[in-house]
């Protein structure tokens, strides 16, 4: 049996949890993950007033590093496919962190972080060759918590799951547009 003092903590406690832990997550992610996406996308941009429309050749090698290789890094030999690919993850790596930093539209916004980290995932395993580099993959439950991809990313996506679970939290553009939202 539950003090009634405990109990009243434990609620407590559970109230401050669903406004400060979804604030912390964002707060996190902006100190960690935010200038390594915006950098990220910095170096795709093409040149010009529209470079993010016209990717640098830098931004195709990036994430279709085989297809490049295979067309002698000519990108005229590239299909609109690979343009909106690489145009739609480049605009990604600025609005999806900017979002999530504001706290507007959170939960789409961490989902989508999600499913771009793990693409660029697979892309740096199985596109740069990320497999054969020794300690690159990692593995659970070892003694080594450094490896770039299982054990540095899975914690990335932990904080962005907490978003998408919770929102954005306290201190939030949704906080004051969906107050009364159910």
């Amino acid at each position: 049996m539950t003090s009634l003092p405990t109990t009243h903590l434990a609620a407590l406690l559970n109230r401050l949890g669903d406004a400060l832990l979804p604030l912390f997550a964002r707060l996190v992610f902006v100190g960690v993950l935010f200038m390594y996406y915006w950098n990220s996308g910095l170096t795709k941009l093409g040149d010009g007033i529209f470079g993010i429309l016209r990717p640098s050749s830098g931004a195709y090698v990036q994430i279709f590093p085989k297809t490049m290789e295979a067309v002698g890094y000519d990108t005229s030999q590239l299909t609109i496919f690979h343009w909106a690919v690489v145009t739609g993850g480049t605009i990604a790596e600025f609005v999806l962190p900017i979002l999530i930093a504001i706290g507007l539209f959170t939960r789409i916004a961490a989902f989508g972080m999600i499913g771009f980290i793990v693409i660029q995932s697979l892309t740096d395993l199985f596109g740069h060759g990320g497999i054969a580099q020794e300690g690159t993959l990692g593995a659970w439950f070892d003694r080594f918590p450094d490896a770039l991809i299982l054990d540095q990313r899975t914690f990335w996506v932990l904080c962005l799951m907490i978003l998408v679970l919770k929102g954005a939290g306290a201190l939030s553009v949704d906080r004051g547009l969906f107050r009364n939202a159910p």
